[in-house]
């Protein structure tokens, strides 16, 4: 009879300052570096996750690994992506001697998450990160972007921007992040994560943020020209409409235009219209083919 495998053994904070110290590692504010001490906290965001064992797991930030092993006792296959050198060169080691049966379904990948333009293996199904604080939007959208395959996912990033991410129409912290989340997908708020089961301890708390893919709003705008209408309704936040999108459009007139033409109100604000309406919009605005949107990309 085989004894079945006891699974990987997770850090406590005993082994993580451990491998801490073998890089000579001091946490840095400027890389958004609190590592999870706390086996508990990690298995219950792969709980809140649910991953299973036919998952494709992307991790964002891994650090020393400790959500890494957690994903692993329960994910087919897990792909991190780390920017510091000197943690991805020791992840590999660390998983071999907590996690030795399940080593050959790990890969890492030295890179930034913000630039990295594929995953190497299968398509990945699932993104599961704990966000540096200062980045966590802008690698979840990119995040959405690069990999249609991802269906669903959970990232612990700042409390603040979890209730942004999460946020409807018409409530006090909806705003850019959350239009942006929800031409992607679906996205609600799955919990807060305490300040203690970091080391070293963030001054903020932290919110879980779990998603489902779904399809973006029919439309003939594209995801850019959407998004640069977001982006002005929301530059001049307390701003009409009308007016917020006077600049992108190039007249009063011509935002007045696009926003009657989507059955919008132009005295109404941005903070109380959803994504489809923001797809409206973009149909109706005046797109001038030689400008360049934020991603260096025409309309």
């Amino acid at each position: 009879m085989t004894t079945p495998s006891a699974g990987p053994s997770l850090l406590g904070p005993a082994e993580v300052r451990q491998l801490a110290a073998r890089l000579d590692l001091r946490p840095t504010k400027q890389r958004g570096q609190n590592f999870v001490i706390d086996p508990n906290t990690v298995r219950r965001i792969v709980r809140e996750s649910q991953v299973g064992a036919d998952d494709v797991v992307v991790e964002i930030g891994p650090g020393l690994g400790s959500l890494t092993l957690a994903l692993l006792e329960v994910a087919g296959r897990v792909v991190a992506i780390e920017l510091d050198e000197a943690l991805a060169g020791l992840l590999p080691e660390t998983i071999a001697t907590h996690a030795p049966d399940r080593a050959d379904r790990f890969e890492v990948v030295l890179g930034d998450a913000m630039r990295v333009e594929s995953v190497p293996g299968p398509p990945p199904t699932a993104l599961v990160a704990n966000l540096p604080y200062n980045v966590s939007v802008p690698v979840l959208l990119h995040m959405l972007t690069l990999l249609p395959s991802l269906e669903r996912g959970l990232v612990m990033v700042q409390a603040e921007v979890a209730d942004r991410l999460a946020a409807p129409p018409g409530s006090k912290t909806y705003g850019v992040p959350s239009v942006k989340a929800a031409w992607f997908a679906d996205v609600r708020r799955a919990g807060t994560i305490g300040r203690n089961v970091f080391w070293p301890a963030p001054n903020v708390d932290s919110g879980l943020v779990a998603w489902t893919r779904r399809e973006p709003p029919v439309t003939t705008a594209t995801r850019q020209q959407v998004f640069a209408v977001v982006d002005a309704a929301f530059a001049q936040r307390r701003k009409q409409l009308r007016a917020a999108l006077r600049p992108l459009a190039g007249s009063g007139e011509a935002a007045e235009a696009a926003l009657v033409h989507a059955g919008v109100d132009p005295t109404t604000r941005g903070e109380v219209i959803g994504v489809q309406e923001f797809a409206r919009i973009a149909e109706g605005m005046p797109w001038d083919e030689s400008r360049r949107d934020s991603d260096g990309r025409g309309w």
